[in-house]
């Protein structure tokens, strides 16, 4: 079955103007604020805003990117070996706005991970959760996002799937439909 397009390259491009605009307007100047990718997927979202926010005159942005891996719950059960990928925190979080940008919030595990990871970097003043897409039926947490690009009502099984190509013109999320 192919997938289908949930929202658009020019949906996106609206939507994470949205979401700057709310960073903006919640942070001011970022001079207390620090935003944090989640590995892997939220560092390109991450990405991704921080040119925005440096387009529309925000300077000196501080931000990081936290791997979960060893944090979470389930980390012991799986039986192939674990990869994390690298952690960039070069700054305390000691008394920060922290803002988690992660892509997709599904069960909302990987969130609690990272809830647990930051306080490695301090204790911060306090934490916000921006994602792209919420599938909002599915959370084993009661974890909720303060940004939100665009909720999705998923089956179970059925996978949400953010593609972000290196030109503009191709990002895309889609739905894979699950099939028995």
């Amino acid at each position: 079955m192919k997938p289908k397009v949930l929202l658009s390259d020019k949906k996106i491009n609206i939507i994470l103007n949205r979401l700057c605009y709310q960073l903006i307007e919640q942070h001011g100047d970022f001079s207390n604020a620090v935003l944090v990718g989640l590995q892997p997927r939220g560092t390109l979202l991450l990405d991704r805003l921080v040119q925005l926010l440096i387009m529309s005159g925000i300077k000196n942005l501080k931000t990081g990117k936290l791997d979960t891996t060893f944090f979470r719950d389930d980390f012991r059960r799986s039986e192939r070996p674990l990869k994390a990928k690298a952690t960039v925190m070069n700054q305390s979080v000691e008394g920060k706005d922290v803002v988690l940008i992660d892509d997709v919030l599904f069960t909302g595990r990987s969130i609690r991970s990272a809830l647990t990871a930051i306080d490695t970097y301090g204790r911060p003043k306090s934490i916000e959760l921006l994602v792209l897409v919420d599938r909002r039926f599915s959370r084993h947490l009661p974890i909720q996002p303060d940004y939100l690009g665009a909720q999705i009502d998923a089956l179970q099984g059925d996978k949400v799937k953010v593609v972000w190509s290196k030109r503009d013109s191709e990002n895309r999320v889609y739905l894979e439909k699950h099939v028995e």
